[in-house]
């Protein structure tokens, strides 16, 4: 089966995973099933079974997929977590899994979001103290008091300054 080196290990992608399952005789009239374990707006948890021919599962996998991940997930996280679900439980099957069980695609994806993450979560937090900093000063501007802020939040002495100077 091909590979793709990724940071110095090479992994099989799925698609060779699943060639290999269709063409050999091993495998022949076994199936391939499809479920959508959890789906909404931001993440979802696929679920791919493989049964015998005579109709018992003999491998399935989970995979959890957040729309927002990746540049292709905005508009396929459905399709790479069903990929992502087949290539685990075609790894359990021992198909493809000289280095990992992971699918190439599901290593690539983490080390991107290894990158990204940091940098994103840090804007998210920053946005979010950004925007409790202008409810804070609303509220006091209108009459609320610093006092009863402090008391309900437990804020720290360098929150409490950073407000005393709005």
């Amino acid at each position: 089966m091909k590979t793709i080196n990724i940071k110095g290990k090479e992994y099989i992608t799925v698609n060779e995973r699943l060639i290999h399952f269709r063409t050999n005789d091993q495998y022949t009239n076994w199936q391939i099933s499809e479920e959508i374990i959890s789906l909404d707006d931001k993440e979802g948890i696929f679920k791919v079974s493989i049964s015998n021919q005579e109709g018992w599962t003999v491998s399935s996998a989970h995979a959890q997929e957040y729309r927002d991940s990746s540049y292709i997930n905005k508009t396929s996280f459905v399709e790479n977590g069903f990929t992502s679900a087949l290539g685990r439980a075609l790894g359990y099957l021992g198909i493809g899994i000289d280095t990992s069980i992971a699918s190439a695609n599901e290593v690539q994806n983490a080390v991107n979001n290894q990158k990204s993450s940091p940098s994103s979560e840090k804007k998210a937090i920053n946005s979010v103290k950004d925007e409790a900093y202008k409810k804070a000063a609303e509220y006091i501007k209108s009459g609320g008091k610093l006092e009863a802020i402090k008391q309900k939040y437990n804020l720290s002495s360098s929150v409490e300054k950073s407000l005393k100077s709005l």
